[in-house]
């Protein structure tokens, strides 16, 4: 019923609506639309057509309101007047906002909006160019766009995804490989509900696996990339659907399941068109004989071989692995992480004793510039006074203050502080009891042996964050994962750059001849531009993580 003074005004008007349908009088538009005409007092509910034909025309006595008509009238613009004021359905929540969300961010530009999405302080450097790649990818309404963004010195107007089936097959891209590889934390359900106030401010229906799983599938329909790293998969959901639906877009999948009571592990899937595979090798990081290892997490570690390529022997070693979250036991982290790199540099060697290309996927449960962090790209760590709470980066304040021990892991693991597998070899008898004359009393032997004991960790693969982690001109962190608690970078993508490619970090001038060129990525995001989405999990993103993605191109030897 409308107010009585809208009643006087006559009910000619109203025949205009007809053959029309009504938007609902408790929407979010019709509770907050103001009358803005001859009546500024007035606050009524007023019914807009869902439909409205170009030739639609507004009644004489609503002539303020013309400015908003033309043959192309919609009602995107409608909304956007100063007329009106208009709450973002997709910001509303069952529980109250999470912090996070409430912060501050001081000095912070938007970057919601297109102008600043295009601008130049997101460049890299001034040889990356941002490519606006419109219906790609964050086509539907309610999301924030991500771009690609491309390394110029391949080529300025370089489209990853265009003609990408036939590329490989055409005779100039003989000599080269180019691919793409997908980082991407899927959220597990059954952790999902096992840590329900994470997601507080989502609407309970978008937390439901069965709406949940065709986004996330979708997703990857979208990105197309040869190369999937998937953590948190739940073992049921793989087998049931997740397997099959990949393998129908044309993926071999591999998969490791955690080996405790949490039904979830990581997967490793490539296009067959792309790769054959060489070797599977699952890495379990729980070890029943040694105490330091009683959690459950697991690694993959996959070797494969380039299709469409000039070398017959050419391979690439993919692995993925979801860390311990456990801010408090960094010294779990290390040791998990050594035994994940002690499998790549059993898997990686060629024939000339070189490594083949690497790249290394996952949730690290670790934050950039943390001890971890850095020990992975500058191949060295010296742990010595380190507080086992500090590992990982992940609390401003760690609770766990105490001090790693030399050595971390006990020698029974196998596996040295080069991280890599130790030899085993047979002691002959002879040699034994060489040992046994030439050995000091036990007091002795103790003190020797502490010195000797080393506190640094080192690896042997030259490798580089596709993502830099801070916007360069504003310094606001780049976010991966994004839930009631926090927004942070705990994904990464490793890679074993090559000399030439400018994107890598400096200092890599002793690393193979071959290895990776970095061509593309997609970008990643704000926390402030996250949470105009509420956060994630949303209506369009399924996950509390956002996909990585990078293409490389293989460089010969």
């Amino acid at each position: 019923m409308l107010p009585r003074h809208m009643q006087r005004l006559g009910r000619d008007w109203i025949t205009h609506w007809n053959g029309f349908q009504l938007f609902s009088l408790n929407s979010p538009f019709c509770s907050c639309v103001r009358w803005a005409g001859h009546y500024p007092w007035a606050s009524f509910p007023l019914p807009v057509p869902a439909d409205v034909s170009a030739n639609w025309r507004l009644p004489p006595f609503l002539a303020p309101w013309r400015q908003f008509q033309n043959s192309n009238w919609q009602l995107d613009n409608f909304t956007q007047s100063c007329c009106f004021h208009l709450p973002n359905p997709s910001m509303k929540s069952e529980g109250e906002e999470p912090l996070t969300k409430k912060r501050r961010l001081s000095g912070q530009r938007d970057t919601t909006a297109p102008e600043a999405a295009t601008s130049c302080d997101q460049k890299e450097s001034s040889c990356l160019s941002l490519a606006q790649d419109e219906g790609k990818y964050g086509s539907k309404k309610g999301t924030v766009k991500r771009h690609w963004e491309y390394f110029c010195q391949h080529s300025r107007t370089m489209k990853i995804f265009e003609n990408k089936a036939t590329d490989q097959s055409n005779t100039d891209s003989e000599a080269k490989f180019d691919f793409t590889v997908m980082s991407y934390n899927i959220l597990s359900q059954n952790l999902l509900e096992d840590n329900s106030h994470l997601y507080k401010h989502c609407r309970q229906r978008l937390l439901i696996w069965t709406y949940r799983f065709p986004n996330i599938l979708q997703e990857i329909k979208q990105l197309n990339a040869d190369v999937l790293c998937l953590q948190e998969v739940q073992e049921d959901h793989y087998r049931k659907e997740i397997k099959s639906s990949l393998e129908s877009l044309g993926y071999h999948c591999e998969y490791k399941m955690r080996t405790g009571r949490k039904p979830d592990g990581c997967a490793i899937c490539f296009k067959t068109s792309k790769f054959s595979l060489i070797s599977s090798n699952p890495v379990e990081f729980f070890r029943r004989d040694i105490p330091l290892l009683d959690r459950d997490n697991v690694g993959l570690v996959l070797l494969l071989q380039p299709r469409f390529h000039c070398k017959t022997n050419a391979a690439i070693c993919i692995a993925n692995t979801h860390l311990l979250y456990n801010p408090r036991r960094g010294d779990i982290k290390l040791t998990q992480l050594a035994m994940l790199l002690a499998e790549i540099a059993s898997v990686a060697p060629q024939k000339d004793g070189t490594f083949c290309p690497i790249i290394i996927c996952g949730d690290f449960n670790s934050v950039p510039g943390s001890p971890l962090y850095k020990f992975i790209k500058e191949g060295k760590l010296n742990y010595k006074g380190l507080a086992i709470g500090k590992v990982s980066g992940q609390e401003q304040f760690p609770r766990g203050q105490r001090i790693l021990s030399i050595p971390i892991w006990p020698k029974k693991l196998g596996i040295s502080q080069n991280c890599m597998y130790e030899i085993k070899q047979e002691q002959k008898e002879e040699n034994a009891g060489e040992k046994l004359k030439a050995k000091p009393d036990s007091t002795e032997e103790i003190v020797i042996a502490s010195e000797n004991l080393s506190s640094k960790l080192q690896h042997h693969f030259k490798l580089s964050s596709v993502y830099s982690h801070y916007f360069p001109e504003t310094g606001i962190p780049e976010v991966t994962t994004c839930h009631s608690r926090s927004a942070v970078t705990v994904d990464y993508i490793f890679y074993s750059a090559a000399n030439d490619d400018t994107a890598a970090q400096p200092g890599l001038e002793d690393s193979l001849h071959g290895g990776l060129k970095l061509l593309g990525r997609l970008a990643l995001l704000t926390e402030k531009d996250l949470w105009t989405v509420n956060g994630l999990p949303n209506e369009n993103n399924s996950s509390d993580h956002l996909p990585l993605l990078a293409e490389f191109r293989l460089i010969e030897q």
